[in-house]
């Protein structure tokens, strides 16, 4: 698990998204004040999921309005039509841990593992 950043940087109903992991996450806060971890890009195009609208467990994308599970990454309606991987999110001492999913990311046409 590694440290991604503190509780307190994710405000209740809200996103972040953390860069220091490539491909980039998306950390979910939920107003229930669970705690989710899920690749920040939406499948269909280069979206941050971060600056999607968050609904209970799902995550809606800025774009195109497919939405995404936070539990299990799976998209409900097109466009999109491949999941997110989920990760491991815990909060710990103030702080939120992850443990990166070890699955191969469903990135969008164009974009790449490559960081920066």
């Amino acid at each position: 698990m590694q440290f991604v950043c503190a509780l307190d940087d994710v405000p209740v109903g809200e996103g972040v998204r953390i860069t220091s992991v490539t491909p980039p996450i998306a950390v979910f806060r939920t107003e229930d004040d669970d705690v989710y971890a899920i690749d920040d890009t939406c499948t269909h195009q280069d979206a941050s999921l971060a600056d999607g609208w968050l609904e209970g467990c799902w995550v809606e994308c800025p774009l195109h309005a497919s939405r995404f599970d936070l539990r299990t990454g799976l998209v409900d309606q097109p466009p999109a039509k491949r999941p997110v991987r989920v990760h491991v999110a815990t909060v710990r001492d103030g702080g939120i841990w992850v443990e990166l999913s070890g699955e191969v990311p469903h990135l969008p046409p164009g974009v790449t593992l490559e960081a920066g």
